[in-house]
């Protein structure tokens, strides 16, 4: 019988096929995007932005930092396990309110984590480390004269982050990184909304002084230097106590302003 003839098979000239182009959100991965959205939601409560005490739904999250749904659901789930929001089941979100004893409580344990990192960074910091740190010295100490407290906050987190890296025990970064936020919110209050507060100076000098100690290797002069800055913060809670407004730490006592 004669064979059967079969259509030979169309062959695709696969290297000249035009490639896919890359989708609209390429390198936005779930985890940059969480990490944006914490970012950003921070930097809110840190300025008071977000005021405590305020109730807001989440949607008025998502708006505010121009993100899904999912990062920011995530960013509220860790906010709200680092103390710093409230969820209410079917009432939406809350600011949590500024409790000042409770975080003056909280600055003795930051204190004891601090001096554990601060002595594995002085010990242990690589050369590229120890040149980051230099380089936030020489931009503190020339910047010094003129600089806002939300510019020193910028730096402060990078440092806050620097010396953790430095330390190189990931341990501790989950539990002291939100004490860092805490502390800063404190920080901005006390420059921002009480006079004997408004210049950062003294803020400075001390983070200079341990800046220059943990960069040299100065394991002893760093945890001096990190108790004086950690007693700086404490005593800006005797002037927070005498001198700030209530609302400031709870916007809904202003409801009652009319009492």
């Amino acid at each position: 019988m004669p064979r059967t003839a079969h259509p030979r098979p169309r062959l695709v000239e696969v290297s000249a096929a035009r490639p896919e182009p890359p989708p609209a959100d390429a390198g936005r991965t779930p985890r940059n995007l969480y990490a944006r959205a914490h970012e950003a939601i921070e930097a809110c409560l840190v300025t008071c932005e977000l005021q405590p005490g305020r109730h807001l739904a989440t949607q008025e999250l998502r708006d505010l930092v121009q993100l899904g749904r999912t990062p920011v659901h995530q960013a509220v789930t860790r906010l709200a396990e680092d103390t710093l929001l409230r969820v209410h089941p079917r009432r939406g979100l809350q600011v949590a309110p500024i409790d000042l004893a409770r975080e003056r409580a909280l600055l003795r344990l930051r204190r004891d984590m601090e001096r554990f990192v601060i002595r594995l960074a002085a010990e242990k910091s690589g050369s590229s480390h120890r040149n980051q740190m230099l380089h936030i010295k020489r931009h503190l100490r020339e910047n010094q004269a003129g600089m806002t407290i939300d510019a020193f906050n910028v730096i402060d987190r990078r440092l806050d982050r620097l010396f953790l890296a430095a330390a190189g025990e990931p341990f501790v970064e989950n539990t002291l990184r939100p004490l860092h936020t805490i502390f800063r919110r404190i920080g901005w209050l006390y420059h921002s909304k009480v006079a004997s507060g408004s210049s950062v100076t003294k803020t400075v000098d001390v983070h200079l002084a341990l800046i220059d100690a943990v960069a040299n290797c100065h394991v002893e002069q760093a945890l001096r230097a990190s108790d004086e800055l950690i007693g700086f913060v404490d005593s800006m809670f005797d002037v927070l106590e005498r001198e700030i407004d209530p609302v400031l730490l709870d916007c809904s006592l202003g409801d009652f302003d009319g009492l």
